[in-house]
């Protein structure tokens, strides 16, 4: 799929997600350019014609899209809105225009919650920017394999744009809404991606505590309405103690802390999310690094830990 059409500014493209979507983009191709803030992460993709840049406003030079895929809200905003970010290299009404105007457009992909979201598009409106919220689904496989599912929100007039964008690293795109709707379905999937991630360390600890092989629980599920793709996938990490990081524990930890955080805005009682930003915290504290699977470690039996 040849666009050539839109340079896009994958801002984070040295992260686990950033690095793989920037990649994408190239070899669908897009022209890229790519900053991240420890640049030598972000130097191989200039085997992909990628171009890499020191600062974030180097990177959104005559750019049409800027794409972000940070950890956390304080680095996206820093990343568009400091001292060199990106909308310092956007000129003055280059973002707005008539409804199918080609301005510059601003592709928020980070999860970084309600509050995080809320606060860029109030950056974006007083930029004249139009921004379209859509984080992914999906860890580093995916995002690899360019098979990411893309929950995607914003003005419907802006799909024509930024739909070829997401056809380069996702298989799948849902349109949810106006820009927030896909952060707040991006919550509500990631409850549950925690949900069994913490169900499937937990279980595999207590059949070790019991003294049991974990792979005759996985016997006596496999095949039937309580066998998961994901109880497999993270399972086989536990077991094999592989804890090579697909998404980071203290990624999945901050991520709880946005669900969690948005049960109360909204005012549900959600007492087992609530349990599960504490806990994933507490493994955060010791093995931040490894994948989000090592939050077994915590409930691992004595003999092992």
């Amino acid at each position: 799929m040849m666009t050539g059409q839109q340079t896009v500014a994958v801002l984070g493209a040295g992260g686990t997600m950033g690095f793989p979507m920037a990649a994408n983009l190239a070899r669908a191709g897009f022209p890229v350019r790519a900053w991240n803030r420890s640049r030598d992460k972000a130097e191989p993709l200039a085997k992909d014609g990628v171009q890499v840049c020191d600062t974030p406003a180097e990177a959104a030079t005559g750019a049409d899209v800027i794409l972000t895929m940070l950890a956390d809200t304080d680095a996206v905003l820093t990343a568009v809105d400091g001292p060199d970010g990106a909308f310092t290299a956007v000129p003055a009404g280059a973002g707005s225009g008539p409804v199918d105007a080609d301005g510059v457009l601003w592709l928020q992909m980070s999860t970084i919650g309600e509050a995080g979201t809320e606060t860029c598009a109030q950056l974006a409106g007083d930029r004249d920017i139009d921004l379209v919220d859509a984080p992914v689904l999906g860890t580093k496989q995916p995002a690899d394999e360019g098979k990411l599912v893309v929950l995607a929100s914003g003005k419907a007039t802006l799909k024509h744009r930024v739909q070829p964008i997401f056809d380069a690293i996702g298989q799948k795109t849902i349109w949810v809404g106006e820009a927030g709707a896909g952060t707040r379905l991006k919550l509500v999937a990631n409850n549950w991606v925690l949900t069994v991630t913490e169900g499937t360390a937990e279980t595999i600890a207590l059949a070790e505590g019991l003294g049991l092989d974990p792979r005759l629980f996985l016997e006596a599920v496999s095949g039937g309405t309580l066998d998961l793709p994901y109880l497999r996938i993270k399972s086989d990490a536990i077991l094999s103690r592989d804890f090579t990081p697909a998404f980071r524990l203290q990624l999945a930890a901050k991520d709880a802390g946005l669900v969690a955080d948005a049960a109360d805005r909204h005012h549900v009682d959600v007492p087992l999310t609530r349990l599960l930003r504490d806990r994933l915290a507490d493994g955060a504290r010791e093995h931040g690094d490894k994948d989000m699977a090592a939050t077994y470690l915590t409930s691992a039996p004595r003999r092992d830990s």
